[in-house]
């Protein structure tokens, strides 16, 4: 008996030493650790929800949802204490981050404001997702359903998962989309460098359509059709219409109004 409550004090400890350290690791603006204690809420939130899902875990009623909703009114960050949450979970700067209660955060985990981990409907048993290790999860980013997310998995912010992610893959867009990053080493706070799948569909299909256009200039020539036609295929001459939209296309490729 002794054992195992050596077992367990060692287990809490150095889970709550990761539950700190990692903080120190992933924001360049933690200085110190009274700042940290006192001031970031994602801590407070993780150290408010290992006290209630362990009443909860032991089957004690009401206490641990109070001690929930004490923590979401505090910090703005609203964790079931059903939920399981690993060691080292990062939630940065969190309000309105909101865990379900069946859901499971890997070690090391990253998790930005807005998130949601949530179910669908109201079936029971096992209804919010799952996510593997050193998943990042981006600001505003909804997971939603009994979905499973492989390690090393990044969501982009904004975006909404309703499949499972294998491990090592990056998701965008609504619905969430993946895109593979094999061989390719990512840190997990570099968001800027998140890939932009529809406009490279944009692009391969802006390509093609060039090249269509150039095989319908080139069979114009063949045929001889009328000189006004010849003439303006030959000079490369378009409507202020035509470079309008070139215009637009190209504003929209390289993000302006998104």
């Amino acid at each position: 008996m002794i054992y195992q409550t050596e077992t367990l004090g060692r287990t809490v400890l150095s889970t709550l030493t990761a539950d700190f350290r990692i903080i120190f690791e992933r924001d360049p603006a933690a200085r110190n650790w009274l700042e940290v204690i006192s001031c970031y809420p994602g801590l407070q939130a993780i150290l408010f929800h290992r006290f209630s899902h362990w009443l909860y875990h032991i089957g004690l009623p009401l206490i641990p949802r109070l001690i929930s909703q004490l923590s979401r009114f505090l910090t703005g960050i609203e964790i079931h204490p059903g939920a399981q949450i690993g060691k080292g979970v990062f939630i940065d700067h969190g309000m309105g981050v909101v865990i379900g209660e069946t859901a499971i955060i890997g070690d090391y985990g990253l998790i930005y404001q807005g998130v949601t981990l949530g179910g669908t409907g109201k079936e029971s048993g096992k209804r919010h997702p799952t996510l593997g290790e050193n998943v990042v999860v981006g600001a505003g980013a909804k997971v939603l359903g009994n979905l499973q997310i492989g390690n090393n998995v990044r969501i982009g912010a904004g975006s909404v998962v309703l499949r499972d992610v294998p491990s090592d893959c990056t998701v965008v867009g609504v619905p969430g989309r993946v895109v593979y990053r094999s061989g390719v080493k990512v840190d997990p706070l570099e968001h800027g460098s998140l890939p932009d799948s529809e406009a490279n569909v944009i692009r391969s299909l802006l390509d093609r359509i060039e090249t269509l256009e150039q095989e319908m200039q080139n069979l114009q020539r063949q045929q001889n059709w009328t000189d006004s036609v010849v003439s303006a295929s030959d000079q490369g001459e378009k409507s202020p219409q035509c470079r309008l939209e070139d215009r637009e296309i190209q504003e929209f490729l390289h993000g302006t109004g998104i």
